[in-house]
């Protein structure tokens, strides 16, 4: 019988896993995959949904959720086009920033932002960075934007940002990121 008490603590730390510190890709425009939320604040205008976005060089697919999880917007960007699908009409323009405008009536950075979320700057363009005791990117500023990071996956120079604040004139954007799958 005794034997038998052991049987379930093994079986507990057969299911124990190793926490994963989560490592910005080597290369700037590696493919990723995040899963979060986000908020965004315009003026008077609040939204948040929940959001997952698969990047890769060659095309974006972002998913704004509800809180269910049914998708109540997609943005899509592939070499040709950058498409907006929502409440049952799609919308099309050659940019991400364009496309953000026509329909929302303000600019979000998407094509800055696929850098940002990774901890880096966007190559086109200048910025000015400041970091923390740790070496890692705590105010990020480029674009007319100042970026914000509060929260990384772990204490290192190249984890990746979990919690990110931008703000830009009257409009601020908080992303906080649940899960990374990085290339």
């Amino acid at each position: 019988m005794r034997r038998f008490l052991w049987l379930p603590i093994l079986l507990l730390a057969g299911c124990a896993t190793t926490p994963v510190e989560v490592q910005r890709p080597a290369q700037p425009d590696a493919p990723f995959t995040f899963n979060g939320r986000v908020a965004f604040k315009h003026g008077e205008q609040r939204e948040s949904a929940g959001v997952r976005w698969v990047h890769s060089p060659a095309e974006d697919e972002i998913l704004f959720l509800a809180p269910l999880g049914q998708t109540v917007a997609r943005i899509h960007r592939d070499a040709n086009a950058v498409t907006l699908d929502a409440s049952g009409q799609h919308h099309a323009a050659q940019d991400m920033e364009t496309l953000m405008q026509q329909e929302l009536g303000w600019q979000l950075p998407l094509s800055g932002l696929r850098y940002w979320v990774t901890g880096l700057p966007a190559p086109d363009g200048q910025s000015s960075i400041e970091r923390d005791a740790n070496g890692q990117m705590s105010v990020l500023r480029q674009q007319g934007w100042e970026i914000h990071y509060t929260r990384y996956a772990a204490v290192a120079p190249d984890a990746l940002p979990l919690r990110l604040r931008l703000t830009r004139d009257d409009m601020e954007v908080l992303l906080l990121i649940d899960d990374w799958e990085a290339q």
